[in-house]
């Protein structure tokens, strides 16, 4: 039987956090494994809503890891007009392309991990890309690998290939871009703020002659359009090509693979 829905209140931090800080589940899945009984602090069976000490024992019953270890990840090539999370305005959400007759035929979990409905369940994006950009947009069940990609302290990098343009140019005068000055590419870099809050700093250098290369450390809503608005850039087109050390590689447009369980963010 699953441990009474309680509210402790007591001197500590609510298990379910320290689970996570501990790198052992998300705080959903803890209040889930919670639930189902599956945690024990200091050899008693927990509870939900309760504190703990830093230093406790914590258990966990292997039908947890069990279950953890069912939870999918989905890497997909997202194409412009589709939108990343619920759907809006008419937009068709990206995850309506996670489907049998998509799955990428190179997907090197062929043979080893086999689609079913269940595994849409629960399914949610782990970053966004805008409705106007591509690239690699991730899609898990494991709120341990949400948390790794879009957590508060997260550390993972996040790459995109930017084409730009002078603001005040025309179409057809876009590129080269050899007239953008050294001290804006400094600013993308490092001295921006969004919103009154500093952003952290970044790795911005030229890819080519009209294309910048961004590496990030974090995700604000539509970050690099108006990073680049503020030194007088227009972005012209925006693909994410890489999310820690999982790249987006030859995955094709609008295809779908899982990520291979020997494969880490």
């Amino acid at each position: 039987m699953a441990p009474p829905r309680i509210n402790i209140e007591a001197e500590g931090e609510r298990l379910s956090k320290v689970m996570a800080d501990r790198g052992l589940a998300s705080r959903r899945e803890a209040d889930e494994w919670i639930e189902m009984g599956w945690v024990r602090v200091d050899g008693k069976l927990a509870v939900l809503g309760q504190r703990v000490a830093p230093e406790v024992q914590i258990e966990i019953d292997p039908a947890a890891h069990k279950q953890q270890a069912q939870r999918v990840t989905i890497l997909l090539h997202k194409p412009i007009g589709l939108v990343s999370g619920q759907p809006e305005d008419g937009y068709e959400p990206a995850v309506s392309l996670i489907r049998p007759d998509t799955r990428w035929a190179e997907d090197p979990t062929q043979g080893h991990i086999h689609f079913n409905p269940a595994q849409l369940r629960g399914l949610a994006p782990a970053g966004r890309l805008d409705i106007d950009s591509t690239g690699l947009l991730v899609f898990t069940q494991d709120g341990r690998v949400a948390k790794a990609l879009i957590g508060d302290d997260s550390e993972v990098e996040k790459e995109y290939l930017v084409r730009v343009a002078l603001a005040d140019a025309l179409e057809a005068e876009a590129a080269p871009m050899h007239s953008f000055p050294e001290s804006q590419l400094a600013l993308l870099n490092h001295g921006l703020e969004l919103d009154g809050v500093q952003l952290r700093p970044a790795k911005v250098s030229w890819a080519n002659e009209d294309q910048l290369r961004f590496v990030l450390r974090e995700g604000r809503k539509r970050q690099i359009r108006r990073m680049c608005e503020l030194v007088g850039l227009k972005v012209l087109g925006l693909k994410r090509v890489r999310m820690g050390r999982i790249p987006l590689s030859a995955l094709p447009m609008g295809q779908w693979r899982y990520l291979a369980p020997w494969e880490k963010f």
